[in-house]
């Protein structure tokens, strides 16, 4: 993988040591990613106030609510493995809920259930057994019909870790470690700190510039929300696997978490929610897949443009800094505008099946021009028209004699359906029984 640029890593210290300043952090790591490994990270001020030493790659925050991204992922892997339905209801598989909320709204926090478990965990520090989160969720309030709007929740996400518990056999944290950090190679991933080397948390009050220590909560029955601590060198790898599971989780499966289901705000149309993760829209274009995460003194965000692979990281030792998501993003965005991937070369292709031979150039439906063509053996369509060059193309598979799948793009999951006369030559097409013609006409104008 080819080095950044000087004047790009000259740039990424710029906006790291302009946030640090601007958000007050006593110490913070910032880093893009590619492939599983840093292509810049540094540290910036002090991982202990009294110290010297900056963060560093291998150093512990606390990740928070990040920790929801794995909980997330496994869930989906129990669906793939046909161990649960994502509208199951959450009480099939976890006895003690008789709440109505199926498993895909606890995902995207459409659920309407309250944010916090009984009792005021964040005043008090105290937080539920596994148990006592269990026998007490029933009295927990749903304070909004499902779907209404987006509604952030820890406890709903304490809960699906109990689902993995109860599916799996075993605790939340051994399916992770089973399931994801061993494959991974994330050996600095804990629920709450290991015995290796971490920064310290801090608060630092709007009207002097004292650091006050923040103290470290047991999450307890809570930690599957938020309890987990990591590196920037292990969530360098954690950025990898969102941009390509691998064998871990099927691609399709991923994709399918990072489809919107509802947004995050009407206000703004730029940030949505998926199934475990935000969805962010940046002023260039991109989406970035990700989570933040907020513990005392441990602000943190990693998002991920899936499309080349660039991941950002924020990782800052504050109560109240500047946003992290904002922060991660803007530190992958950077790269991707002023020091992209090299695109792969063209490469020609070996075959034109004979059966696409009569599909291919131009056609017409609604008045409007698409064109077919083959690209490495494989049949591709598109609306052709500028606007729409930067659009995904419909790929189609073979599902019999001259009937294809659409698996994405435009129409995907619809029949395109061939119609030959008797010498063989293509006379139209129909996709999503849409008529396509080789000239442009009214509707019903082949009928008459």
């Amino acid at each position: 993988m080819a080095p950044l640029l000087d004047s790009t890593t000259r740039a990424l210290r710029r906006i790291a040591v302009g946030k640090q300043r601007e958000g007050r952090v006593p110490g913070l790591f910032a880093g893009v990613t590619r492939g599983g490994s840093l292509l810049w990270g540094e540290g910036v001020g002090v991982a202990d106030v009294g110290g010297d030493r900056a963060p560093a790659a291998d150093d512990q925050f606390l990740i928070a609510s990040n920790t929801k991204t794995f909980i997330a992922v496994m869930v989906m892997q129990l669906r793939d493995e046909g161990r649960l339905s994502l509208d199951d209801l959450l009480g099939d598989h976890v006895p003690e809920v008789s709440h109505p909320i199926t498993i895909r709204q606890c995902l995207a926090h459409v659920s309407g259930m309250a944010r916090e478990p009984l009792g005021d965990v964040w005043e008090t520090l105290e937080n539920p057994s596994a148990k006592e989160l269990r026998r007490d969720f029933d009295d927990v309030e749903r304070v909004l019909r499902p779907h209404d709007h987006w509604h952030y929740s820890n406890v709903v996400y304490a809960m699906l870790g109990q689902l993995i518990e109860e599916l799996d056999g075993r605790s939340w944290e051994e399916s992770l470690s089973t399931r994801l950090l061993r494959p991974l190679e994330m050996t600095r991933t804990t629920n709450g700190f290991d015995d290796g080397t971490h920064v310290s948390g801090y608060y630092v009050a709007p009207y002097d510039d004292v650091p006050r220590p923040e103290p470290v909560m047991d999450l307890k029955g809570l930690a599957p929300c938020g309890g987990l601590a990591s590196t920037a060198a292990d969530l360098a790898r954690w950025s990898a696997f969102v941009a390509d599971p691998g064998d871990l989780l099927s691609a399709d499966t991923l994709e399918e978490m990072c489809q919107p289901q509802i947004l995050l705000t009407t206000d703004n149309w730029n940030a949505a929610m998926g199934l475990g993760f935000f969805l962010i829209r940046s002023g260039t274009g991109h989406t970035w897949v990700g989570h933040t995460g907020g513990m005392p003194g441990h602000i943190t965000g990693v998002f991920t443009h899936r499309e080349s692979g660039t991941g950002g990281i924020a990782l800052m030792n504050n109560s109240a800094p500047v946003p992290p998501d904002a922060f991660a993003i803007e530190l992958g965005e950077h790269v991707l505008e002023h020091d992209p991937v090299e695109e792969e070369p063209w490469r020609p292709g070996t075959e034109i099946p004979d059966e696409y031979r009569g599909l291919l150039g131009r056609w017409f439906s609604e008045g409007q021009p698409f064109v077919f063509w083959v690209e490495q053996g494989e049949l591709k369509a598109r609306i052709d028209k500028p606007a729409a060059a930067k659009l995904a193309a419909s790929r189609f598979v073979k599902v019999a004699d001259d009937v294809y799948r659409d698996i994405a793009g435009r129409e995907r999951g619809e029949l395109l359906r061939v119609t030959r006369d008797a010498d063989g030559t293509v006379t139209k097409l129909n996709w999503a029984t849409y008529v396509f013609t080789r000239e442009p006409i009214a509707f019903g104008e082949h009928l008459r």
